[in-house]
């Protein structure tokens, strides 16, 4: 089965917590703070790999979820890291967060690794914090929490060349004719639903990879008829074979215009694409006079062929090869001028901000502060001291103050809560 996209979930690990400890040794009866650090929880990469060549175990949602760190432990002992896990994806496949579809990378050498969710830092046990005032913490910190993703994975193909044209126009029994390819061929529309990826080889001793794409119809690129899925393939062609039916049945002109129309509205540099004409089924009565109408009327080289005689089918290949020779690659994601991409990697600059929830409720926010605070046990006596600390010294009390807020209201940050006083 050949699917070529998919959503899935990933979730990085959490990082083990530091450990609060001290030496209890007969030859040390004060030996001091013991508690180790936690380990790194585990990350998530993905990986291009050759060995995969569709998104079919993706087509349910799937999650991939990495351990967490270990806990550190006595004798300042470290906790284990957590293995890293690596998802496998087919060559070709881009990947765009679900919530804002911002493009994140594109797999297209095989090995190529990308760190999708990172996992959390390990907390510090309380022996990292032993100095001269303090040589007895009771302080330990917490792992950092791990990242949750959902992403939306997209498979486009890797050929040099794609051949396009309206359903039932020669491709799939022209691909069928130049490489190992195998596809269905029959007399009804869309007989190819998926595409096929086949390598032809010329008798040079040359070769390029080669895709017979689903029939195009009008209003492809608005997803009528199979156009997305057919489109969506050819981002990455450099050169298309654009077959056109002389059998009489179609107008091969309008039929011509209408498909370079759609490539247009695309976009992603599909109109711009250097292409190689060609009018199949020459060998079908009146062919030949509907073919030189057409080369008149769009003026540009057009190589006639038949599948039955298998005219002019190394032309065509020799021609492709020709012109792959200084055929450029075009990005396979790019920014429209309507669309608007929010920036993931661009970070607020504020420590925290807080939001009035109701007239007696207040929420502190802000990622630097609530990446503080999942670092602090507020499990000891200690722990509790260091943050209420560290909120006054970053002004929270001030901007509490300023919006409000009374005695007895509540304070709340992440899922611990407070009753506020002056």
């Amino acid at each position: 089965m050949f699917i070529d996209r998919a959503i899935i979930e990933v979730r990085s690990g959490k990082g083990g917590d530091g450990r609060i400890a001290f030496r209890r040794e007969k030859s040390r009866p004060k030996g001091g703070p013991s508690g180790g650090n936690g380990g790194r929880g585990g990350s998530i990469y993905l990986r291009c790999s050759n060995e995969v060549n569709t998104l079919v175990k993706f087509r349910h949602s799937k999650v991939f979820i990495a351990n967490d760190g270990e806990n550190g432990d006595i004798k300042d002992m470290y906790g284990r890291g957590a293995d890293d896990v690596y998802i496998d994806l087919p060559i070709g496949t881009v990947v765009f967060l679900e919530e804002n579809h911002q493009f994140v990378c594109d797999l297209d050498v095989p090995g190529k690794t990308f760190l999708i969710a990172k996992g959390g830092r390990g907390g510090r046990g309380n022996a990292a914090f032993k100095s001269n005032i303090n040589k007895t913490p009771k302080i330990a910190e917490n792992g950092l929490p791990g990242e949750r993703k959902r992403l939306i994975l997209e498979l486009k193909l890797l050929a040099d060349v794609g051949i396009i044209g309206f359903p039932s126009v020669g491709k799939s029994t022209f691909i069928s004719l130049v490489s190992n390819v195998k596809p269905e061929i029959a007399d009804y529309d869309f007989t190819t639903i998926v595409p096929n990826l086949g390598v032809t080889y010329l008798k040079d001793g040359s070769s390029f990879v080669l895709a017979d794409m689903p029939g195009l119809i009008k209003g492809a690129h608005l997803g009528k008829g199979l156009g997305l899925l057919f489109l969506r393939h050819i981002e990455r062609t450099k050169v298309l074979i654009h077959m056109v039916d002389m059998s009489g049945i179609r107008d091969p002109y309008e039929d011509y215009l209408a498909i370079r129309e759609e490539l247009k509205s695309y976009g992603m540099h599909l109109i711009d694409r250097p292409e190689v004409i060609v009018a199949s089924k020459m060998d079908e009565e009146g062919a030949n006079e509907r073919y030189i109408e057409f080369k008149n009327k769009v003026q540009k080289d057009v190589i006639p062929i038949s599948a039955l005689s298998q005219e002019n089918i190394d032309l065509v290949l020799y021609k492709c090869k020709d012109l792959l020779k200084t055929a450029i690659s075009y990005p396979v994601y790019e920014e429209k001028e309507d669309e608007v991409i929010i920036d993931a990697t661009k970070k607020d600059d504020r420590i925290f901000y807080i939001q009035k929830i109701n007239e007696h409720t207040f929420e502190i926010k802000g990622e630097r502060v609530l990446r503080t605070y999942s670092l602090i046990n507020i499990s000891t006596d200690e722990g509790m001291m260091k943050l209420i600390t560290y909120l006054n010294k970053i002004g929270v009390d001030e901007e509490l103050k300023r919006l409000g807020a009374k005695d007895e209201d509540i304070v709340k940050i992440s899922d611990f809560e407070f009753e506020y006083f002056e």
